[in-house]
């Protein structure tokens, strides 16, 4: 906060597709998408018209009780889409939808839905729940119990309930010494024996013997944002979900950042067959345009809160801005943009752009990996990469990247030493290759 304070920020006001123009008259593109909100651009003609019309119906109505069309539609067409990827048990499909407004709400929803849902299942034990290692799942309570950055999570330690966790699968620093580096001369590792899913195993196994087994397992799926972008590594994802199955955990896809086509997909979990329980949706859900959120759940347990009025198995739980009109009304403008081959089209060269532009990065010895799943990546600075030694903190090389790279007209914000790029799909391959060339010279200026 001090070092923010020194300086007079950048100040916006007004975008337009990729490219955003501050109060100097600065043009800048887009490099993280608004904080991996926005899909289409900015002032995308389609979902400028639609709230338009929105507003000349009704911006917003309470959800206490009563319902509305566009938030009905959108519940239907987010049903349809979640269950459009790998064939499922008809027993599993994702059925209900509840609304939001952020993603650690949407996240908060699907914590409490489960723990209600093992509390009414089996009574008398408190339900435990299970994270992976680097885990951020949003800034509400529940959320950041689950979390598992002791950077962001360690201040609210007195308010926190405990989750256990399991090794995150960060390839570029395994600790079982398997990784094998892009780099074409670095030395090699030793083959890789998916020990990381056999902690998961381990843990689930373990937590039986207590005799209290766990409730749900919550994951990012493919890749984790604030960790620092630790990509997944092919199956982790697939084996991970099969083990939680196998022990009769909830499974909580938080699709927070990973959902609406950032990972390729639809929705990331279902690049490797996975259909979760419970699934967390927002940040790109209305295009970047509102904020709101979705939490999808099974008839299973939405059945679980059914009863007679005095039994009061409700679901506690709600929020002012739930199932708003606008929100909905972007959502399913952007929902139908997602879904045209033209959007699809575009992502695909969008993202072999990007994969072909950032491997010029590989020349710089202060690039020790390069991360990407879909039109999601990541950039990782060491001081060397023979030696995968981290800068020293007090040095703030992210930050001072990406200052260098806004003075360059790239805007984007770091996770550590860890340099992000998620460009709105409406970015195109000459934009594309400005935000790497950018970055490049960041990198090469700074470092």
């Amino acid at each position: 906060m001090r070092d923010w304070l020194k300086r007079e920020p950048i100040v916006i006001v007004e975008g337009k597709g990729a490219v955003l123009r501050d109060a100097g008259g600065n043009k800048y593109l887009d490099g993280n998408s608004s904080i991996w909100t926005n899909l289409h651009g900015h002032r995308h003609p389609k979902i400028n018209a639609v709230l338009r019309h929105q507003l000349g119906q009704i911006a917003h109505s309470s959800a206490l009780g009563l319902a509305n069309r566009p938030a009905s539609f959108l519940a239907r067409q987010l049903i349809h889409a979640a269950n459009s990827g790998p064939a499922q048990n008809p027993g599993r499909a994702l059925r209900r939808v509840f609304f939001s407004d952020d993603g650690s709400t949407a996240v908060e929803a699907a914590l409490k839905m489960a723990h209600q849902f093992a509390c009414r299942a089996r009574p008398g034990k408190e339900p435990k729940f299970l994270a992976v290692g680097g885990a951020y799942h949003g800034d509400t309570i529940g959320a950041v119990s689950l979390g598992h950055i002791d950077l962001f999570h360690r201040a609210y330690g007195g308010l926190l309930f405990k989750s256990d966790s399991v090794p995150s699968p960060y390839c570029y620093r395994c600790p079982f010494n398997r990784a094998k580096p892009e780099r074409a001369d670095a030395r090699q590792y030793r083959r890789c024996h998916w020990e990381c899913a056999g902690r998961v195993e381990q843990k689930f196994s373990a937590r039986e013997k207590k005799g209290n087994a766990y409730a749900a397992f919550i994951v990012e799926p493919l890749m984790q944002g604030a960790a620092g972008m630790i990509a997944h590594p092919e199956g982790w994802l697939h084996r991970a979900a099969a083990i939680a199955r196998s022990h009769g955990a909830l499974l909580i896809a938080d699709e927070v950042m990973t959902g609406f086509g950032r990972s390729g997909p639809l929705f990331a979990c279902h690049q490797e067959s996975v259909q979760p329980d419970l699934m967390a949706l927002a940040k790109g859900m209305t295009g970047g345009y509102l904020p709101m959120a979705a939490t999808l759940t099974t008839q299973r347990v939405f059945d679980a809160f059914l009863g007679r009025h005095e039994e009061f198995k409700t679901f506690h739980h709600g929020h002012s801005y739930t199932a708003n009109q606008l929100g909905a009304a972007a959502s399913l403008a952007s929902l139908d943009l997602l879904q045209s081959r033209q959007s699809a089209k575009a992502r695909r060269i969008l993202e072999k752009t990007l994969r072909a532009e950032l491997e010029s990065l590989w020349s710089l010895p202060a690039v020790g990996d390069i991360r990407q799943v879909g039109l999601m990546a990541g950039v990782e600075l060491v001081k060397h990469w023979e030696t995968r030694e981290r800068f020293p903190a007090r040095q703030r090389v992210g930050i001072r990247v990406c200052e260098a790279m806004a003075r360059r007209g790239v805007l984007t914000r770091p996770v550590g030493d860890v340099v992000v790029l998620m460009p709105p799909y409406c970015t195109t391959p000459a934009q594309a290759r400005r935000m790497v060339a950018a970055l490049r010279d960041a990198v090469a200026e700074v470092c």
